[in-house]
């Protein structure tokens, strides 16, 4: 084993430790997400007091089925940005696997079948970016900014450029998935919930986790330690697509019909999530945790700014405003460390 591998295997031996050595108060409050939440907290406390709406039952469940969708997809974009990689493909993903979805079952196919249908097509999208990227050598950038223009025209051929609102059989079930509840909370934040385990165990205690960080923080180092670099870089492109394609799915479900615009723009609100939840653009550092709560806070101020009376129009500025400062407080605390 060469000097330098065994130096990596050390420098994230030491990390691990450190992490352990901390109580659970200072690793909490060392983390972005933390932050954020004390800052949803105080814009909750603020609101509360502006508008007597904020707080009422109606409103709470919209902002959680709202935010939930851009938190799956916040929870696949953390995974890629991580690797220090960038996908700006998801919205027009959102938009190519609602359509399929909706032309499948609209052709009295179940909806497990139209489920299956879109999420292959989402695989099939996160392989082809991943593989251009980890074997290919191509910028993630140009790639995943190629693919969202052919994901978006792709969207509009085979729809015909058309809304589909019928889903066969199977339709009164499917809008209940998208747009129902259990126990009073939206289906979408259920989902949302599961995920966020799952990202978050994969994130602390499995192999693949593991290899993420480290080829984030260090692609050759990672290279040198026998990390299987670009099958990990393939595996968070798959991963991101199947989570765009999930939320698609049940976006569709709630909405009760698509159109090949499904999902235009959204590639900057989950990008944002992702960072203002903590992800470091240059890789290495990302929270299971952070890309929801950045998706809750931006939907926060959306909501806070209709109920302000603040044009919506508004909105995108705000979102811009908070992906700066959560990159320059970033900044800040990355040179605190050295």
């Amino acid at each position: 084993m060469s000097t330098e591998t065994q130096s990596e295997h050390a420098r994230i031996d030491d990390t691990i430790a450190a992490r352990r050595e901390m109580t659970w108060l200072q690793s909490l409050t060392r983390t972005q997400p933390f932050w954020i939440f004390i800052a949803i907290l105080i814009l909750g406390v603020i609101m509360s007091q502006v508008s007597g709406v904020f707080l009422s039952e109606r409103n709470i469940y919209n902002i959680a089925r709202n935010f939930a969708f851009f938190g799956i997809m916040a929870l696949g974009m953390t995974a890629v940005i991580c690797t220090a990689g960038i996908d700006l493909s998801v919205g027009s993903l959102m938009g190519l696997t609602g359509i399929v979805v909706g032309l499948v079952m609209q052709a009295g196919n179940s909806l497990l079948f139209g489920f299956f249908a879109g999420m292959g097509v989402a695989l099939l999208v996160g392989l082809t970016n991943g593989v251009l990227i980890a074997y290919f050598r191509m910028a993630p950038f140009v790639v995943t900014l190629g693919m969202l223009a052919i994901a978006r025209s792709l969207a509009m051929v085979i729809s015909d450029n058309r809304m589909v609102h019928r889903f066969g059989p199977d339709q009164e079930l499917y809008l209940w998935i998208g747009g129902g509840s259990m126990l009073g909370v939206p289906n979408p934040v259920w989902v949302l919930i599961v995920l966020t385990a799952v990202f978050w165990w994969a994130f602390n205690y499995s192999t693949w986790g593991r290899w993420v960080f480290a080829v984030g923080g260090n692609v050759q180092a990672a290279r040198l330690a026998g990390i299987p670099v670009e099958r990990v870089i393939v595996s968070v492109y798959v991963v991101n697509s199947l989570c765009a394609g999930l939320a698609a799915f049940m976006m569709v479900g709630w909405f009760g019909s698509v159109t090949n615009a499904l999902g235009m723009a959204y590639e900057l609100n989950v990008i944002a999530a992702a960072v203002i939840g903590g992800a470091n653009l240059m890789g290495g550092v990302a929270f299971a945790l952070g890309g929801p709560i950045g998706a809750l806070l931006m939907e926060l101020i959306r909501n806070s700014l209709l109920l302000a009376g603040i044009g919506a129009l508004w909105q995108q500025f705000f979102v811009g405003l908070f992906l700066i400062l959560a990159v320059f407080l970033e900044q800040i605390r990355n040179r605190g460390r050295t």
